[in-house]
């Protein structure tokens, strides 16, 4: 798929993401925007997926680490047609199988339950050690949060990943330089983050542009072809990309948009859309 479908397909995206998070009147804007080009490269590109058979055997693993950023996940799952994206709408909703976090037992496409920070790159590296030990071909992805990698039991698990030369496993940080409290180097810096996987003898791929389609192929090319250790992909984001209000503003971590915001979002991303079908 070329890029410019792609970055069509990521615009939607984040339609979802904005329209699901309103009609809960809760959820996760800022991060899931930010991920949003991520998810689209993932799902559309990289991965060995089937949404006709979301269990096949062989089909690649995600994990979202930063489970709060179901609103991103959902969103590409609906739009690569694991369920319908009119189902965005009852995200949050009482009786809805669109949790806030994502959940295994209920919801087509999503591998692992999460939303506990720290504790998806660990089901991440299980399931990659699995793969090894079953001399399986499957793929296994994970995506943290920059606030996420202040947890203890990420550095754990990328040790064991490290030790065990799961080069199977693919981790990426969402460097959008922002958590719930504030600025993530002045909240509990985990900078530099590049060094600090290094050290656990991870393959270092920093993306300067992690919302820019080409970079992304780049990172995740290299990806496949390191062998002998896991990949970490560091990528520096904008937080609530594509919504101008949105952007860099540490206040959308976690609020929804009334409607007159929704209005505005929607047509920034209107905006974007059509931008994108003169290209």
């Amino acid at each position: 798929m070329d890029k410019l479908e792609l970055q069509k397909i990521a615009n939607e995206v984040r339609k979802g993401i904005v329209t699901a998070v309103h009609a809960a009147k809760a959820g996760h804007p800022g991060g899931s925007l930010s991920a949003a080009d991520l998810f689209t490269y993932l799902y559309f590109e990289e991965m060995n997926i089937d949404p006709k058979d979301p269990k096949k055997a062989d089909r690649d693993r995600f994990v979202l680490s930063k489970g709060h950023t179901a609103p991103g996940l959902y969103s590409v799952l609906a739009n690569r047609g694991y369920f319908p994206v009119e189902d965005l709408k009852t995200l949050r909703h009482l009786g809805s199988y669109l949790q806030g976090h994502p959940d295994m037992k209920h919801i087509p496409g999503v591998d692992m339950s999460s939303g506990s920070l720290g504790q998806g790159i660990s089901a991440a590296v299980g399931m990659a050690l699995s793969g090894k030990l079953s001399g399986d071909s499957y793929r296994v992805y994970t995506l943290l949060g920059d606030g996420e990698i202040e947890e203890g039991q990420v550095w754990e698990a990328a040790m064991f990943a490290g030790h065990r030369k799961l080069d199977n496993l693919v981790v990426i940080v969402d460097n959008n330089g922002l958590q719930i409290d504030g600025a993530i180097d002045e909240v509990c810096s985990p900078y530099p983050i590049d060094k600090k996987f290094e050290a656990f003898n991870f393959h270092v791929i920093n993306v300067a542009d992690g919302n820019d389609m080409d970079q992304l192929k780049a990172a995740f090319d290299e990806a496949r072809v390191t062998k002998g250790m896991p990949t970490v992909i560091i990528m520096k984001t904008v937080k609530g990309k594509g919504v101008s209000f949105m952007e860099n503003q540490v206040g959308w971590h976690g609020k929804a948009p009334n409607d007159e915001e929704y209005a505005q979002a929607m047509e920034d991303l209107k905006k974007a859309g059509e931008a994108l079908c003169q290209m």
